[in-house]
């Protein structure tokens, strides 16, 4: 029983120490504060008076003054209770939910609208040509259509168009044609080159020239290559198509407009 009632007293001790190093002001302003009446009373951290059959313990920050001295303000820290309410953060949960949710969809909408689609490209037929002889060789000049369709949701631009018209698998005719034609999303185009071919064929200068044929024409094989730009990326797409044109007379055929997508 002794040695309990020493350890108890022990402990209350320990317990009314100060954290802070003795300073005769601090005490003597403590007392001053304590010796103020009720009406300072109301002012401290902790009540005057005690409740009956209620334990009590000293502050040892403020020595049981409600204050602290104004030089050690910026040198105690305030501790909050473990249960304190601001220590609890709300809706933390739907917040993140909502915020990678947020994430996700926008990056899926960014992918949709971005990714590539096809740009097709369609040869349109032949809408003109003049035939024009010398004494051994054929003057063809054709005028062709080209449609282009978009299928991306952003607008491409097509800067260079280059042709290769072939007869009888040799080059007969080239072009290359420098564009700045903007087509914008989900949207077509249609575009017209023309061609100066010239065919020093024998047999195909008397299928032009002679009029016991009745049949006056010549097959070409047209090979394109399209240059398009779009997100700062540059793409070359491939055509081809064959046409029979008249070669004894001047024909003109134009072709509608390709309409747009809805």
């Amino acid at each position: 029983m002794m040695g309990e009632t020493f350890s108890q007293l022990g402990s209350q001790e320990d317990e009314n120490k100060s954290i802070l190093p003795p300073d005769p002001a601090i005490g003597n302003k403590a007392a001053r504060y304590a010796s103020n009446g009720s009406s300072k009373c109301f002012s401290s951290c902790a009540p005057c008076e005690r409740a009956a059959g209620a334990s009590f313990v000293t502050c040892p920050t403020c020595q049981g003054s409600g204050e602290i001295p104004q030089e050690l303000e910026k040198q105690l820290v305030a501790l909050i209770p473990y249960g304190d309410q601001r220590l609890k953060p709300r809706h933390t949960k739907l917040s993140v939910f909502l915020a990678v949710l947020i994430c996700l969809v926008t990056s899926c909408l960014i992918v949709f609208f971005l990714f590539p689609r096809s740009i097709a490209v369609q040869p349109g037929g032949l809408n003109s040509s003049t035939v024009a002889f010398d004494q051994t060789d054929v003057h063809l000049n054709i005028t062709n259509t080209l449609n282009i369709s978009n299928s991306n949701y952003y607008p491409i631009t097509v800067t260079q168009l280059t042709i290769e018209v072939l007869h009888l698998s040799l080059v007969v005719g080239q072009v290359s044609n420098s564009l700045l034609l903007r087509i914008g999303p989900l949207s077509s185009e249609q575009i017209f080159y023309a061609v100066a071919n010239r065919i020093w064929d024998e047999n195909t200068y008397k299928i032009c020239t002679w009029l016991k044929i009745k049949v006056h024409h010549v097959l070409l094989h047209i090979q394109g290559t399209l240059t398009c730009t779009y997100l700062s990326h540059s793409e070359q797409l491939v055509f081809q198509s064959y046409e029979y044109v008249d070669c004894r007379g001047n024909t003109s055929a134009p072709h509608l407009l390709v309409p747009h997508p809805p």
